[in-house]
């Protein structure tokens, strides 16, 4: 059933830590707006595109963009304040939901405090953590403190199932309601084709995955481009890591263009032959978008050994995010010491013509809007329904409530 339409003011909390969370937390708003004909308020912990659209938060998210386990003891007391600060916040405003975003170190931290001061506030999970490669123990241990999980990769549910995890549905990943913006036309898709090649370089959103990943990829491309030839290089980044990677590829062979609009990075995506990116959601993008990829991830040693423990009993046969998607390891992923310029360009080299590894990649892309049900109603919309149903009717039984609610 659709929510049903009433003028009873309803309030929400939405928690993002990150980049990503952030856009997802401000589409949710307004699908939210436009689903709901009464008065709606909104309070939350987001980044730009959150106070975009009306929510001021109290701090700046950048200070929590953080990556692997060595770094967090450095910086916990602010983590730890910022935890204790955001939950006083949330129950302090008694909102109808508490819309948690991603970065589970973080928000799921926040969740747990809410659910023990205040228990009658209901929690929604937007974005389930990984618990499909790590820790799989999570998902029961989230039924402790999370309502309802809002999935946007369409194997999660039945994992959350296998796992013994919150009430959890499928409404569809966010790059879904961007797909043109992704999609070449014509003269893009002859761009593509054109020489001087467009390579992309996606090193990571945080700044630990830059220390790790720019000169490896900077060498790798220097190597490609002197087999290759010439190429236009182009590295999207976001603002506040704008000074560090100027400052790590000033010295590359091959100059990139750094882009920090949207509309920027979404203009390269389209004409873009090969992608060199550093392992996480942005494999996806790629995929949807249709460009032939490589992705690597390295970590330090300590976070590596730790990461390998954690993931001893997963049996997952890739990290890559778009092979696990498509169910086939089409993306070549190098990990860790594999992480060299040696192995980067010569994986990278023969996605730039007309191979069996290019012309691979981009069949197994064909079936991702299937796999995604691409082309149906929109993942914020569902997102909005169901978090709508949830607050109108409080905790009780939001499974159910969920389930049966219809998209706005």
């Amino acid at each position: 059933m659709r929510p049903e339409p009433q003028t009873r003011p309803l309030s929400f909390y939405i928690v993002a830590a990150e980049e990503s969370g952030d856009a997802l937390g401000a589409a949710l708003v307004r699908a939210l707006q436009a689903c709901h004909s009464g008065a709606l308020t909104f309070n939350g912990v987001g980044g730009r595109a959150m106070a975009a659209a009306g929510i001021v938060s109290p701090f700046a998210i950048d200070e929590l963009s953080i990556m692997g386990i060595a770094a967090i003891p450095r910086r916990l007391r602010m983590i730890l304040r910022r935890i204790r600060q955001t939950a006083a916040a949330v129950v302090a405003a008694r909102p109808d939901a508490l819309v948690i975003i991603d970065s589970p170190d973080f928000t799921h931290r926040v969740a747990r405090r809410v659910r023990r001061l205040a228990p009658k506030i209901p929690i929604l999970d937007y974005v389930s953590p990984s618990i499909w490669a790590w820790r799989p123990g999570r998902a029961r241990a989230m039924r402790a403190y999370v309502d309802q999980v809002l999935a946007i990769l369409p194997f999660e549910p039945a994992v959350h199932v296998k796992l013994g995890g919150p009430p959890c549905l499928y409404v569809g990943h966010p790059m879904v309601e961007h797909i043109a913006e992704l999609r070449p036309n014509a003269e893009e898709a002859q761009r593509r084709r054109a020489n001087p090649p467009v390579v992309l370089v996606l090193p990571g959103s945080r700044a630990s995955e830059i220390r790790h990943l720019l000169g490896t990829f900077g060498a790798a491309i220097a190597q490609v481009a002197a087999r290759s030839g010439p190429m236009e290089l182009v590295l999207p980044t976001v603002p506040h890591l704008m000074a560090q990677v100027s400052a790590g590829v000033a010295g590359w062979a091959v100059a990139p263009r750094i882009v920090v609009e949207p509309a920027d990075k979404w203009a390269a995506f389209r004409r873009a032959r090969v992608a060199l990116a550093a392992s996480g959601t942005v494999t996806l993008e790629l995929a949807l978008a249709g460009i032939p990829a490589v992705a690597a991830y390295r970590l330090s040693i300590v976070e590596w050994n730790i990461a390998r423990l954690l993931r001893m009993r997963s049996t997952l046969p890739s990290v890559i995010l778009a092979n696990l998607v498509l169910g086939e390891n089409v993306i070549p992923e190098l990990l860790q010491s594999d992480c060299t310029p040696e192995h980067l360009s010569e994986a990278l080299l023969p996605l730039l013509s007309d191979t069996a590894q290019r012309q691979r990649q981009i069949e197994a892309f064909g079936r991702l809007d299937a796999i995604m049900a691409i082309g149906g109603e929109a993942p914020s919309a569902k997102a909005a329904a169901i978090v709508l149903g949830v607050a109108q009717h409080g905790r009780r039984d939001p499974a159910a409530l969920s389930a049966s609610s219809q998209p706005c």
